[in-house]
Order: C-alpha cells, then sequence, then structure tokens
C-alpha cells in the first residue's frame, strides 16, 4: 500500500492499516467482481458523479465516527448528520477552494479539481434544496462531484486528505 494512503488513514483516526488497505482497493475489487467495464470518466455527468460522491464521502465520516467511539446507531446518525448536510460540505469546499469556490486565489484545489468542483456546481440538477439553501446545495454538490470523481480515479488518498483538510480549515471538528 502507498505511504500517502496510510499516512492519510492514520490521520483520520484509522488504526486498522490492513482495513486501510482493503478500502483503498474496494473501487478495484468491486470491478473486477461484477466485471465492470472501464469507463471514460469525462462522460459521467457531474450529477453522476456527485451522486457517487454523496455516498463516499458519507462512508468516510462514518467511519471515522464510528471509529472514535462505540454510540448507539441514534447518537451516530445525529453526528454524522452534522458533516453530511449541503451547509457543512458548502463550508468544507469553501475553505478548500479559498475564494469562496471561485476562481482566482490559492486554496487547497489543483486546477483539474477546481473545474470538476465547477462542474458539479454548475449542473442542473432537478431536485431542490430541503433544508439548505440553493447556494450550499450547489456547492455540496460540486464537492460531491469532485469526491466521486476522486473516487472513480482511484484516487482515495486525495478523498481523505481533502475531506480532513477541509474540515480543518473550516474550524469544524468530528
Amino acid at each position: 500500500m502507498e505511504e500517502s494512503v496510510k499516512k492519510s488513514m492514520e490521520q483520520m483516526g484509522g488504526s486498522n492499516v490492513a482495513a486501510s488497505n482493503e478500502t483503498c482497493g474496494l473501487l478495484t475489487q468491486i470491478k473486477q467482481e461484477f466485471h465492470c467495464k472501464e469507463q471514460d470518466i469525462r462522460a459521467y455527468s457531474p450529477l453522476t458523479l456527485a451522486y457517487m460522491g454523496d455516498a463516499v464521502y458519507e462512508l468516510v465520516i462514518r467511519t471515522v465516527i464510528v471509529e472514535r467511539a462505540n454510540r448507539s446507531a441514534n447518537d451516530l446518525h445525529k453526528k454524522a448528520t452534522r458533516y453530511v448536510k449541503a451547509e457543512t460540505q458548502a463550508k468544507i469546499i469553501t475553505a478548500l477552494a479559498g475564494d469562496g469556490g471561485e476562481e482566482g486565489s490559492g486554496g487547497e484545489l489543483t486546477e483539474d479539481e477546481k473545474a470538476v468542483y465547477k462542474r458539479g456546481r454548475n449542473a442542473k440538477s432537478y431536485t431542490t434544496a430541503k433544508n439548505a439553501t440553493m447556494s450550499d446545495y450547489r456547492k455540496a454538490t460540486g464537492f460531491e462531484a469532485l469526491v466521486g470523481f476522486l473516487y472513480l480515479t482511484g484516487q482515495m488518498d486525495r478523498v481523505l486528505h481533502l475531506v480532513k483538510r477541509g474540515i480543518e480549515l473550516a474550524g469544524l471538528e468530528i
């Protein structure tokens, strides 16, 4: 396993290196087991990437919360909900972009990552925000698209880094 992946998992609070190795190979295992064909990631719609990113991000958050404390399912759900809601995801991507998620000044994202985020943020969604502003909802969709893109391109170490760094930069604690 790559050292950067081990380091990311340790930083996220993961203590089981064997489990992190299995998690990093999960995409490969799924593709092999179900005989999935290689796809051109550029052909995926931003909302498809967001759909995948939503699940991956929630899995990361749930894993960290469960690994940090054995709680009732209700307590786990309440804690996870604070991090997976659109408002929190918008804070995370805004902190990562370093400039409100717009073009320009610095931030933690590469140019390619900014482009994927913007595609997701600007995608025409046929659903509406339930408990969030439309601005937060769109930013969250962009963030989820970025997470989905990184996962589907085998960059789970980058997903973990960005989630951890975004939580730190947004002044949140998990």
